[in-house]
Parts: C-alpha cells; structure tokens; sequence
C-alpha cells in the first residue's frame, strides 16, 4: 500500500461561512465518491483558501462530515496578482494500492480553469 495525495479545488460565491461550508462538503465528498475512498484509509488534509475567504475554516467542514479522526490544516493560498479568486484548494493523502494515474483529481466550479485537462 502506498501514500498518495488526491488535488482538488472549488471556488465559492461570497465569503461567507455558509458558503465555504457548503462547497468544501461538496468538493470533498466529490474526491471520495469518484476514488472511491473509504474514510479509514485517509492520512490527512491540507486546506487552502485564496486571501479573501476568512469567514470559516474548511477544516471544519471536513469535521462535520465525519472526518473527526484525521489530521487536517487550513493555510492561506500565495496571494498571485491575477489569480483565481475565492477559491479553497484541498490536497488529500490517502493510503491506497492505486498508482499515481488511477487517481482522480477533482476541480469543480470555477476552479475547473485551473486544470483544464481534467475533468470530472
């Protein structure tokens, strides 16, 4: 078995607590479903958000999905002049026998320019 780490990001309409909630639930369960990942094979997870979402922490919606046994961090994104705004980034390690190409990335909303040759 092996460690490996699923990207994923969402973009959000307001900063809003509601709203960065919200859409990290729908982003992480997103990554689960399409890599079919069972909860107890999750290392951790590093949370990132763009310098004009501070209305919540997406760790916390990661916490309220179940994920209260695995160790989570939330950080703020480099602030690029030009770049994608309001948008939360999760990079997922998991333990699992897939190779790097079998997993899915996972980029929804307007995050999906990101990684245009990805899609979901």
């Amino acid at each position: 078995m092996y460690v490996r780490a699923v990207r994923g990001a969402i973009t959000v309409k307001e900063n809003s607590r509601d709203e960065i909630l919200e859409n990290t639930k729908l982003l992480l369960n997103k990554i689960v479903e399409i890599n079919q990942i069972d909860k107890n094979d999750i290392v951790s997870a590093l949370f990132s958000v763009t310098c004009d979402l501070d209305a919540a922490f997406p760790a916390e919606a990661a916490r309220e999905i179940g994920w209260t046994d695995i160790a989570l961090m939330c950080t703020n994104e480099i602030n690029v002049p030009g770049s994608l705004a309001k948008c939360i980034r999760v990079l997922v390690h998991i333990n699992t026998n897939k190779s790097n190409n079998e997993i899915k990335h996972v980029y929804l909303g307007g995050a999906a320019a990101l990684r245009p040759d990805l899609s979901c």
